[in-house]
């Protein structure tokens, strides 16, 4: 159900609030942990991205060596059954 991503997150955000509201020192460690969750997120994103690059590049020489191996392999000889001249019979069952 598409709904129950905002719902969960309401009720956490809602926990969160009712123990900041109730816990003194919860209030007072509070921002200490804010001030290192942002660092702490963009070190991951970093991460997170220097794989995704990583990935995408070994990808992308992978399709490449793909796309090489058929051009070294000597092109397929013309079917010598069929001529350019002779046009194809088609036959139609009616």
């Amino acid at each position: 159900m598409p709904g129950w991503g905002k719902l969960i997150a309401g009720a956490v955000l809602g926990a969160v609030g009712a123990v900041y509201a109730t816990n003194e020192e919860f209030r007072k460690a509070l921002p200490e942990k804010a001030r290192d969750l942002p660092v702490t997120i963009r070190r991951r994103f970093e991460a997170a991205r220097t794989a995704a690059r990583e990935a995408s590049a070994s990808r992308r020489a992978e399709i490449l060596h793909e796309l090489e191996a058929p051009r070294s392999a000597p092109p397929t000889p013309p079917n010598p059954t069929r001529t350019a001249e002779e046009p194809a019979v088609h036959t139609e069952e009616v």
